[in-house]
């Protein structure tokens, strides 16, 4: 038995931005380096705002966050593990290499306070809001 390489319409890109993504991703892979980016999902409560990187396979210690004036940018890099046993791969789907995501943050964050917790190959950062700056205010009309 053999395998056969396919394509199916899962990944074959659906809009031009995604077209161009696919260009330039193979394009990096291609030369020697490899970038990608991690997704992202971005909450807020009340006291807070959550930022959750989807970055399996990593460590805690692949990770560096930067807060300059108002831009936290979270960077890290997978490393592709090579086993000692001779293997010929097919395809390899899962990302590898270096990424950094910046997020513009609003002026209402207690900088002082922000925490990362990574779990389950979830990068959490958790961005208190500062009660003293309220950013939204209902004004009523006389």
């Amino acid at each position: 038995m053999s395998l056969i390489k396919f394509k199916t319409s899962e990944f074959a890109p659906v809009t031009f931005g995604s077209l161009i993504d696919k260009f330039f991703d193979e394009s990096m892979s291609r030369s020697g380096g490899s970038v990608f980016v991690p997704t992202a999902d971005i909450s807020e409560t009340e006291k807070s705002f959550e930022i959750h990187l989807a970055v399996p396979g990593m460590k805690k210690e692949d990770f560096t966050l930067d807060l300059n004036e108002r831009y936290l940018t979270i960077s890290g890099e997978r490393r592709f593990q090579k086993e000692a046993k001779e293997k010929t791969w097919h395809t390899v789907q899962n990302h590898y290499g270096s990424f950094s995501r910046s997020f513009y943050l609003p002026e209402n964050i207690n900088t002082s306070g922000i925490e990362a917790k990574y779990n389950d190959g979830i990068l959490e950062v958790i961005l208190p809001k500062d009660q003293s700056k309220v950013l939204k205010t209902t004004i009523k009309v006389n």
